[in-house]
C-alpha cells in the first residue's frame, strides 16, 4: 500500500508538470502580487537581489556568503545608528562594521536577541520567548553562526518529526532512508502513522498535483506557482483538488502551528509550500538542530563578542524617543539625520530600523506614511503568543520504562536523560510544538537530580487566560498526551507572554512587507517581517540583516556625501517632559538576571517613541 501510494503521488505529477513556459491553469483569487521579478525589484543592491528570487532556494553560496561577510571595506567611513539589537540589528551591524563603518546599536530591553531573548531569573531557571528550532535550510544564518564560532555549539537532531496524540501514541513524518530529497520526503508521508489510509491517499493525490512537484522538473515554474498562492489559505489550495480534512486537522495544521501561530484556514498556502518546497529539493532541509543551551549563551553572546571586537557600541535599556529628519520642499521627509536617543540628540549619515513589526509602527514617524512603502506596514500585524516552561521530577516524554521515567539519579547530562530528544508536535493540544530543553538543550536546561523541563508554545487560543490558568491547562494537557506523567510532580513554571510576536502569515500579506532600502535614501528597514523571500522565523531576520547591509554598503558613497549636507542639530537642547535615566548600559555580553519586576509583553516596542514626538524645532 505505501508503494501504491508513493507511485500514486508519482503519477498524479502530469498534471502539475506543464512544460517551461507552458500557461499554468492554476489561478488565485486575486492577481499574484509577488512574482519572481518583482522580488529581486524590491531590492537594489545586487548582493541583496541574491537573497531573493527563485535562485536564493537552490543558492548555499548564501552560507558562505553569510560566513565571509560582503568581502567590500567602503572608501567612505558612515555613522550608522541601528535601533534593535535582534537578530536582524545584530547581523546588519557585523557587516558594517566589517565593511569599516562606525556603528553603535540601542536596545530597549536589557538584554539583545529580540524575539530570540533568553535570560535568567532570581533562581537561575533560564527564561526564553518561543522555542527556538534551526532547520536544516537556515543556511544564512548557520553562516554567521560560522563567522563567530557557535555553530558547533548546535545539536542536530534524528532526522524525524514526530507527532504526539492523546494517551501517548505517536506519529511521524520519518526522513530517514538510504534514498534523499524528494524520495524521503515521499516515503515519509506515504508511511507516516499520524494519518489513516484514506486521508494519505488524498494527501498523495493533492500533493502529487502540487509546485512542489513540479519545481522538481521546472523549478521555476514551481516556484512561480507557489509566489502565485499568496492570496488563498492553505486549506483553500490544499481541498481544492482532493486534499482532505483529515489530513489538514490531524498532520498540517500542527505544522502550521508551529510555523506561523495560526491555523491552516488562516494561514498563506504561500507560507506552508515555501518551507515544503525546500524540504523536496534539499533533503538536509527538514533535518532539525537546537542550540546546547540558552540562546543567549549559545547564539548572542559570540554575536556580541564579535561586534564589541570590532568596535561596535550596544548600549541596553536605551530607547529611542524620536527619529531626527529633514523634509524637501514639498514638506515630505527626505533624509534621516539623527535619533533622539532619550534626552540626548545623536548625529547619524544612516539609521537602521532593525525592530519588529510592532516595534517599526511605533519608531517611524507619523509623516513618513506619505510614502506607501511605509503605509503599507500598517496593513500588517503580528500574533500573540505563550511561551509555557514546566518542571518536573521526572522525564515526561519516557513512554517505555516507568523506572527510567521517575529516576532523576546519576548524571544524565549531555542528552543522557530517557525520553524523546526532538522537537515534538501535536494535533491534540493547544500548544503548536514543544520540547524537553532537558533532553535538547542539556547544557543549560538540566539540572542535576531534576528532570523534564517540558517548553510549549501557546497561541491565541489561550494567550488571553491568566497565567496560573495557563499552567493548568498545559499541565493538563501534557498529562493528556503523556498519560504517564501523571505520576510525576511539577515542581516549578513559567509563563512569558508576548502580545505581538511573529508577523501574521494571513493570505495577501506578501504585498505589504517593505524592502530593507526605503525611499529616504539614509534610512533602512531591517527585521524579519521584511521582504526576505521567506518566513518571519531567525533565518528570516538573518537574511534581511544581510540585505540591509548589503544595501548600506552599496550606497555608502552616496549617503556619506550627502551627509556632508546635513543641517546641524541644536545643541543643547532636551525635549519637555523626558524623564532622565542612568547612563548608556554597555553590558550586553552579561546575562540578564530578572528579579521579578521585568515583563517581556510591555517591550515589545523595542521602542519609546511617543505617540505624538515633538519636532526637531519645537524644543
Amino acid at each position: 500500500m505505501m508503494r501504491s501510494l508513493a507511485l500514486a503521488a508519482l503519477a498524479a505529477t502530469a498534471v502539475a508538470l506543464a512544460p517551461p513556459g507552458a500557461p499554468r491553469t492554476l489561478k488565485t483569487r486575486r492577481q499574484a502580487v509577488v512574482s519572481e521579478p518583482d522580488a529581486k525589484a524590491k531590492v537594489s543592491s545586487a548582493n541583496a537581489k541574491r537573497q531573493v528570487g527563485n535562485d536564493a532556494f537552490l543558492n548555499k553560496d548564501l552560507r558562505a556568503r553569510a560566513r565571509g561577510g560582503t568581502g567590500v571595506v567602503n572608501d567612505a567611513k558612515l555613522k550608522i545608528g541601528i535601533v534593535g539589537a535582534g537578530l536582524a540589528g545584530m547581523v546588519c551591524a557585523m557587516d558594517l562594521a566589517d565593511a569599516g563603518h562606525e556603528v553603535e546599536i540601542f536596545e530597549l530591553r536589557p538584554f539583545v536577541g529580540g524575539k530570540v531573548s533568553s535570560w535568567k531569573d532570581k533562581e537561575g531557571n533560564h527564561i526564553e520567548m518561543g522555542l527556538h528550532v534551526f532547520f536544516g535550510c537556515y543556511y544564512n544564518l548557520f553562516g554567521i553562526m560560522e563567522r563567530t564560532g557557535s555553530y558547533d555549539l548546535l545539536r542536530m537532531k534524528e532526522h524525524i518529526h514526530t507527532f504526539v496524540n492523546k494517551g501517548g501514541e505517536l506519529g511521524a513524518l520519518d526522513f530517514r532512508f538510504p534514498v534523499g530529497a524528494p524520495v524521503s520526503g515521499l516515503q515519509a508521508f506515504a508511511r507516516t502513522e499520524q494519518l489513516g489510509w484514506g486521508d494519505k491517499a488524498a494527501n498523495a493525490l493533492r500533493l502529487g498535483t502540487s509546485p512542489i512537484v513540479r519545481a522538481l522538473v521546472d523549478f521555476d515554474g514551481g516556484m512561480d506557482m507557489v509566489r502565485d498562492l499568496d492570496d488563498i489559505t492553505f486549506t483553500e489550495w490544499f481541498t481544492s483538488f482532493g486534499g482532505s480534512r483529515g489530513s489538514i486537522d490531524r498532520m498540517w495544521d500542527p505544522i502550521a502551528y508551529a510555523l506561523g501561530f495560526i491555523d491552516c484556514d488562516h494561514i498563506s498556502a504561500r507560507c506552508m509550500l515555501t518551507i515544503f518546497m525546500l524540504f523536496a529539493i534539499r533533503t538536509e532541509a527538514s533535518v532539525l538542530r537546537m542550540l546546547d543551551g540558552s540562546p543567549q549563551t549559545y547564539l548572542h553572546d559570540p554575536i556580541v563578542k564579535y561586534l564589541e571586537e570590532r568596535g561596535v557600541k550596544i548600549n541596553l535599556r536605551t530607547g529611542i524617543r524620536d527619529i531626527v529628519y529633514e523634509t524637501d520642499s514639498s514638506g515630505k521627509p527626505c533624509k534621516v539625520t539623527g535619533l533622539q536617543v532619550q534626552s540626548e540628540l545623536k548625529e547619524f549619515d544612516a539609521v537602521v530600523a532593525a525592530v519588529d513589526l510592532p516595534g517599526a509602527k511605533k519608531l517611524i514617524p507619523e509623516p513618513f506614511r506619505v510614502y506607501p512603502e511605509f503605509d503599507r506596514i500598517y496593513e500588517l500585524d503580528a500574533v500573540p503568543i505563550a511561551t509555557v516552561q514546566l518542571r518536573f521530577d521526572g522525564w515526561v516524554t519516557e513512554l517505555q520504562d516507568q523506572d527510567k521515567m521517575k529516576s532523576t539519579e546519576g548524571d544524565l547530562s549531555d542528552g543522557r536523560a530517557p525520553g524523546i530528544d526532538n522537537l515534538l508536535y501535536s494535533a491534540d493540544a493547544e500548544f503548536s510544538c514543544f520540547a524537553d530543553l532537558a533532553l535538547t538543550s542539556p547544557a543549560e536546561y538540566y539540572k542535576e537530580g531534576e528532570g523534564s523541563l517540558m517548553q510549549c508554545v501557546m497561541d491565541s487560543r489561550a494567550y488571553g487566560r491568566s497565567e496560573a490558568q495557563i499552567v493548568q491547562d498545559t499541565l493538563d494537557q501534557i498529562h493528556m498526551l503523556f498519560p504517564s506523567s501523571k505520576q510525576l510532580t511539577m515542581t516549578w513554571s513559567n509563563v512569558v507572554k508576548l502580545g505581538q510576536s511573529l508577523y501574521r502569515e494571513k493570505p495577501g500579506q506578501d504585498k505589504y512587507r517593505p524592502s530593507q532600502a526605503t525611499p529616504i535614501p539614509n534610512f533602512f528597514l531591517a527585521g524579519s517581517y521584511t521582504y526576505q523571500d521567506y518566513i518571519d522565523s531567525m533565518e528570516g531576520a538573518t537574511k534581511s540583516g544581510l540585505m540591509c547591509a548589503d544595501e548600506i554598503v552599496s550606497k555608502a558613497d552616496a549617503i556619506a556625501a550627502e551627509a556632508a549636507k546635513n543641517l546641524d542639530l541644536p545643541s543643547g537642547k532636551v525635549p519637555p517632559n523626558v524623564p532622565g535615566r542612568g547612563p548608556l548600559d554597555m553590558t550586553a555580553a552579561v546575562t540578564f538576571v530578572d528579579d521579578g519586576s521585568f515583563d517581556a509583553n510591555e517591550n515589545t516596542d523595542m521602542s519609546q517613541r511617543p505617540a505624538s514626538a515633538p519636532a526637531i524645532d519645537s524644543f
